[in-house]
Formats: structure tokens, C-alpha cells, sequence
């Protein structure tokens, strides 16, 4: 039976810079790349190509032992350009010279009648090979799902309340059809439901409302409302033993043309946002453009931060870096690489606060829009308990304990206090807010891959 989920914490950071539902015309980068950085988990990735192969769009690039069969595939054809290596010949990025015409890799097609006969082995294999298994996410740990095994259900959260979040109805105009197609294959994949997550606080687009064959819940309030890891909490907790998948409404429908056109379709719509973006809007490009390019000519003078991804949990990859396999915006900044008169002392009405830190004005803001930087107004400092951290996070856990837990190397503390229900992206709003300025995300991780590999 569908739900209606009411949260009553959480915090929206009104930005500056949202983008326009309209689509910028660009020229498409010269070069994209495929970065194995992308997927948690992935350590050792086993090349399948060497610099100066020729690729087409759904080609294979590399795999990972142990689940050889699937396949991390390019989002476009041409020319394998340069493979860039870190430390002790980590791979960093695959890149691609790409051709102005995409040509893509052919894969096996079904027609829509056809989908519900296929077995779930068939499912398996053909979403291995066609490039698109990398989509679904496990819940506990946040990391690749693997084929072997059976998820209890499947999320899908239909939008995203984090700050500059391009809006998936947006994305899926014209894909409807795939978007089902996409449900009708993941529903294969489980005994359990597949929760489709709708905002409950607007209006909700067609192409989720009449969904067929999934559980369609509403889910109002503030960020982190559109978080999934939010969502399984209050509909379908993660515990110790449990198997949870996530994945989002654009990988669903690439799933979906990959069943009905044997075509691994990495094109998207990208939001181009932030507050020194002069045109916020999208632009249509693939998976693994260059960041600079898809803003070129579109942003303000000065220092700026390129992010692939939103302002809390995003990835910095500069001008010259490459949007992110997971993500659907590039979040474009002032450096905020100053320091200030006063700090948080001096009073001010522009600077946003969950706090209400920054004088005596800072509640004149009301729902005006916020520019920001990258400054963090503060130094790291010792760990603060404040109670803050219960007011943005709407589980019943208790974060500010669990963050000691792993810290402490407590084990039977982490797995008490709820890590199995939470990823970096769930904690993001609490390291936004917090007054002693430490990395909650990367501290959060640290604890995850402990819980994982003890």
C-alpha cells in the first residue's frame, strides 16, 4: 500500500542560480572520460582497452574482479586518448577523444510484450553486458550491487531536494516509454516492491504519477526529504543481514532503451547551476563530459570551484575536469579562498546559517536566495556536541554518537547507532552545519568500510 511520509526535519539551502527548465544549445566537449573513482568499491579495475583503441558507445572498458561479467562501458565513441594513472598506477580516468557522430555498440532488443517472459538470469546478463548494472547502488555500504544478490526491494526516489538539483521530470521528457520499460525490467530483480518515491510538497509529473507496477509513495518536507537512504528509513529499514538497491529515474530509463533498442544511451541533460553561472539552464551532452566545456561562456570572471554533482556532497574537478558517472548538474562557485573581518561576528543579512550564526541580521532572510563561496567561515576544531545534527537528519538514529563510534574504531557502537542505514550523501546537511568544520562524509566512510571488511 502507498505511503505518506511527513518529515519534519531537515534544512534547504535556498541557492542562488537554479536552473531554467530550458535547454542550452553548446558544442559538445572534445573529450569524455570514464572514471573508475566514480564507483565505491572499485579498486583494481581490469583495463579491457590501452591508449589508442577505438571505442563505440556501450564498448567495454574495464570490469572488476570478482563479477567479471559486468562491464563499465563508454558513454561515447572514438578514440581512447590517454589512460591517466595516481599513486602506485591507481587508474584515475579513461579519457575518449570523441567522434562527432556517436556510434553505439549493438545489444540483443525485446520488444515491451517480451519483458515480463524474461528471467531474471536473462535480466541479469543482459544489463551486465549492456553497461547499465553499475546503476544499481546497495544499501548497506553504498556500493555496486552485486548480480548474486536478491534485494528485499528496490528504491527510486523521483526527485531531489538538494540545493541547484536538476529535476528529473525535466530529464525524462521524451523517455517515457523507456521509464517504464525501465520498472517493468527491475521488477524482475526482486521479490519485494519497487518503491517509486514521489514529493509530496509539488506537483508531480506524468511520467511518475501513471507508473504501472510499482509502489508510489510521497514523501514531503525539507532536504534531505529526496534522499533515498531517507526514504528506505521510514518505508523499508536496512538491517544487519538486509539487501536494499537504489538507482534513479535516469538510469532507469537507460535501462530501458537498452531492453527495447539494444543501445547503451548515455546522452543526459545536465544542469549548469550556481550562483556564478550566468544562464543557469541544461545543456544535452553524455555521461563523462568535460565540466569547463558544457559552462563555456556561461559563467562570471574570477576564482571559480567546478563541481560535478550539488555544493554538499559533489565532486571539485575544476575546468578541466569531467562530470561524474552519478551525477546530473555541474555546480559552478566563487572560490572562497579569503579571510574575513570579524568572522561570523560581524552582523550580515547575505550569508545563509542554519544557526542563525552570522549577527544579528541573519534572520532577515526569509526565503531570499543565497550566494555562496567555498568558505567555510572557520577553522577545524575540536568535536562539538551541539544537538544540531538531530534537527537536519530525519532518522531515528543518533549521528553525533555514531560519528564517535567510528572514531573510536567501536564496532558494535557503529552497527548500534545505525550505519548500515546511512551513506555520505544522508550526512552531508550535518556536515554543512557543523560549528567544528570536520569531514562528517569522509569520517562516515572510513566507519562504512570497517563495518564492511571486518
Amino acid at each position: 500500500m502507498s505511503k505518506t511520509i511527513k518529515l519534519k526535519k531537515g534544512f534547504n539551502l535556498n541557492l542562488a542560480g537554479k536552473p531554467e527548465k530550458k535547454i542550452t544549445e553548446i558544442s559538445q566537449p572534445e573529450t569524455f572520460a570514464i572514471k573508475p573513482t566514480d564507483f565505491i568499491g572499485v579498486d583494481r579495475p581490469k583495463l579491457l582497452v590501452k591508449e589508442g583503441d577505438n571505442v563505440k558507445a556501450g564498448s567495454p572498458i574495464f570490469y572488476v574482479k570478482p563479477f567479471e561479467d559486468v562491464k563499465y562501458v563508454s558513454p561515447v565513441s572514438g578514440e581512447v586518448v590517454e589512460i591517466k594513472r595516481g599513486e602506485k598506477r591507481k587508474v584515475l580516468e579513461i579519457k575518449i577523444l570523441a567522434d562527432k557522430t556517436v556510434e553505439y555498440e549493438s545489444f540483443k532488443s525485446y520488444s515491451v510484450s517480451d519483458l515480463a517472459g524474461l528471467s531474471r538470469e536473462e535480466i541479469v546478463n543482459h544489463m551486465s553486458q549492456g553497461g547499465v548494472w553499475p546503476s544499481l547502488i546497495q544499501r548497506p555500504y553504498g556500493v555496486i550491487a552485486s548480480p548474486e544478490d536478491t534485494p528485499k526491494s528496490i528504491f527510486i526516489s523521483a526527485f531531489d531536494s538538494s540545493p541547484l538539483a536538476a529535476d528529473y521530470a525535466f530529464i525524462l521528457q521524451g523517455k517515457e516509454q523507456y521509464f517504464q520499460a525501465g520498472l517493468d525490467v527491475l521488477k524482475k530483480l526482486t521479490p519485494g516492491l519497487v518503491h517509486l518515491n514521489i514529493d509530496g510538497d509539488a506537483e508531480v509529473a506524468g511520467v511518475f504519477s501513471q507508473a504501472q507496477g510499482v509502489e508510489i509513495n510521497k514523501i514531503s518536507g525539507a532536504h534531505p526529504a529526496g534522499n533515498v537512504g531517507v526514504q528506505i528509513h521510514h518505508l523499508d529499514p536496512v538491517n544487519k543481514g538486509d539487501i536494499v538497491w537504489t538507482t534513479t529515474p535516469y538510469f532507469v530509463a537507460q535501462i530501458g532503451r537498452l531492453f527495447i533498442e539494444g543501445k547503451y544511451d548515455a546522452s543526459k541533460l545536465v544542469a549548469i547551476a550556481g550562483n556564478s553561472v550566468s544562464a543557469p539552464a541544461y545543456v544535452k551532452t553524455y555521461i563523462g563530459a568535460q565540466a569547463g566545456k558544457l559552462a563555456e561562456g556561461n559563467v562570471e570572471s574570477g576564482k571559480l570551484r567546478y563541481i560535478s554533482g550539488n555544493v554538499l556532497t559533489g565532486e571539485a574537478v575544476g575546468k578541466d575536469g569531467y562530470l561524474g558517472y552519478y551525477h546530473n548538474q555541474i555546480s559552478v562557485i566563487p572560490e572562497g579562498d579569503y579571510e574575513e573581518f570579524l568572522g561570523w561576528i560581524l552582523p550580515s543579512s547575505t550569508k545563509l546559517s542554519f544557526h542563525k550564526a552570522f549577527g544579528l541580521l541573519s534572520f532577515l532572510g526569509g526565503k531570499k536566495e543565497f550566494k555562496v563561496d567555498t568558505n567555510t567561515h572557520g577553522e577545524q576544531r575540536s568535536f562539538v556536541v551541539t544537538g544540531a545534527f538531530e534537527k537536519v537528519l530525519p532518522m531515528d538514529i543518533l549521528p553525533t554518537y555514531l560519528f564517535k563510534a567510528v572514531l573510536a574504531n567501536d564496532y558494535d557502537g557503529m552497527e548500534a547507532l545505525g550505519i548500515f542505514e546511512v551513506i555520505e550523501e544522508d550526512v552531508a546537511l550535518c556536515e554543512y552545519i557543523d560549528p567544528s568544520k570536520n569531514d562528517l562524509q569522509k569520517i562516515l566512510r572510513k566507519g562504512i568500510d570497517l563495518v564492511q571488511h571486518s
